[in-house]
């Protein structure tokens, strides 16, 4: 082997191997940080459990106190429906909190003041709603009023307010430490990815250099035997072949790579594997490769490379955004709501006219029928909303058929709307219709432009919102997608908060 051949195979091996290192740390890195952020699962999760206790056991006990006073008030027993429920639910309410509180001494400490202070109520009250039942409502009236009740329910709404607080305080801490791993998760990868990108594009630029050589040692044996001229022409070209294919490779590459980080490992596989093919052409030397090892070097060149570059560039958009659409989701998850009063016909049309060009230009039509005046929610939640939904339905139209689009908003229950938006587009298969809303899943033929971020982004906000959708579909004939939204943000917004 000559000098300039164990140049090239050292400074090859190095590059590679400078690469493997460079993907364990990375791969090591992001396991780490990925398990960083299942422990902030874990424990956002725990934390919920104990609000959650808190605000079911405090909720009891208000509503226990509601139905004292309205039977003290009316002596009507139809009043005692709150204090009745609550008293079934109460005992399980209070295991429930101890339970989850075993493990936080900071919180069990203050369990005994807490369930002294229920004791106490619940005994007030039973002792209140006895004695107005014996007919001495005076006597129940007088120890309601002589405040030792209301001293024992505020001293149990301050524990379990203090709870609440104190788990809220929390969350904002814990969320804030996991959106700041999923922050260093992303640049590690895209430092990863970019680190990658430097080390084969070193690797090619020394294949180049090699290859050039190569050329110069060609000319050189050209001018040394003349009746090798042909021979050597023929190389010549095959080789100029060949570094044009490199060159393109490694724009490509310098230029568009950032894959995922399992991608990128399958790829320097698949790029050794090919390298093994070009070693045994352009290593030959004086000796004349076989017509197997040429055929594999040229398949190398002209198909592998360009292949797997193809791969890698597919990965790079789905990580992109996949990234993308976590970050706007958790972003959106996180913007705080603003509730006011939205006329819901107007927002409908708002959306309707955003695409009246297309379904103009496709002969179609919106028919609503809004029996709905108005809604107290977010604005721009559903302007987002109503946006997408109008443009899928234009976007996904069956082609030679008029755009019909449809909309009956009407009261689905107390405190709940409904919303259906019909379309005559292409249909959803049944198989398709829960896949659909998932990050990067698009049903159909995929033959416009889109990620499949849309209805998993629409599904977020209205979930957050405290709705859900759903969609009812058949292939060929159209879809109606069902939207299910509080009538009044305040009240999930103040049970969020409380």
């Amino acid at each position: 082997m000559s000098s300039s051949n164990a140049v090239f195979v050292r400074s090859t091996l190095f590059m590679l191997g400078l690469g493997v290192l460079l993907l364990a740390g990375i791969v090591g890195t992001s396991l780490w940080l990925t398990n960083a952020n299942r422990v902030f699962s874990d424990t956002v999760a725990e934390i919920r459990r104990i609000r959650t206790g808190s605000v079911d056991l405090l909720t009891a006990l208000q509503d226990a106190e509601t139905g004292q006073r309205g039977f003290l008030l009316t002596n009507d027993d139809s009043y005692l429906a709150p204090y009745e429920e609550a008293m079934k639910n109460l005992p399980e309410r209070r295991k429930r909190l101890a339970d989850v509180l075993q493990n936080y001494p900071d919180y069990a400490e203050k369990l005994p003041a807490l369930d002294q202070a229920i004791d106490g109520k619940m005994a007030e009250i039973d002792n209140t709603i006895r004695l107005a039942r014996a007919g001495r409502l005076q006597e129940a009236v007088a120890i309601v009023r002589n405040d030792s009740g209301k001293a024992l329910m505020d001293n149990a709404r301050s524990v379990l307010v203090g709870f609440i607080g104190k788990t809220d305080d929390r969350l904002r801490v814990v969320v804030g430490e996991q959106l700041s791993a999923a922050s260093n998760l992303q640049w590690v990868t895209i430092g990863g990815a970019l680190a990658i990108v430097i080390v084969v594009g070193g690797a090619i630029l020394i294949i180049i250099q090699h290859v050039r050589d190569l050329s110069r040692a060609r000319e050189e044996l050209q001018t040394l035997n003349f009746g090798l001229e042909e021979r050597v022409n023929e190389r010549t070209e095959d080789l100029m072949q060949a570094n044009q294919e490199i060159q393109r490779f490694a724009y490509i590459v310098t230029h568009d790579l950032r894959a995922p980080l399992v991608n990128i490992m399958g790829f320097l596989s698949e790029l050794e594997a090919s390298l093994a093919a070009v070693n045994a052409y352009v290593l030959a030397d004086d000796k004349r490769p076989s017509e197997d090892q040429i055929k594999e070097a040229r398949l190398a060149v002209q198909e592998d490379l360009p292949e797997a570059m193809n791969f890698i560039r597919s990965s790079t958009r789905k990580m992109d955004s996949l990234i993308n659409a976590i970050l706007k989701i958790s972003r959106d998850g996180r913007r705080k709501l603003v509730p006011e009063r939205i006329d819901l016909k107007a927002a409908l049309e708002t959306a309707a006219a955003n695409v009246h060009h297309q379904i103009a230009e496709a002969d179609g039509s919106v028919d609503m029928d809004i029996r709905v005046p108005g809604l107290i929610n977010d604005r721009f939640s559903l302007d987002q909303i109503f946006g997408n939904l109008f443009d899928n339905a234009v976007k996904y139209r069956y082609i030679g058929r008029p755009v019909k689009i449809a909309v009956r908003a009407m009261p689905a229950g107390k405190g709940r709307i409904r919303i259906d938006i019909e379309d005559n587009g292409r249909g959803i298969a049944v198989a398709d219709r829960e896949r659909v809303f998932e990050l990067f899943r698009r049903a159909g033929e995929q033959d416009q432009p889109g990620e499949g971020i849309g209805l998993a982004y629409v599904r977020s906000l209205i979930r957050n919102l405290g709705g859900d959708i759903t969609v009812a579909s058949t292939e060929g004939t159209g879809s109606t997608f069902t939207l299910l939204l509080p009538s009044d943000l305040t009240t999930i917004v103040k049970g969020i908060e409380s």
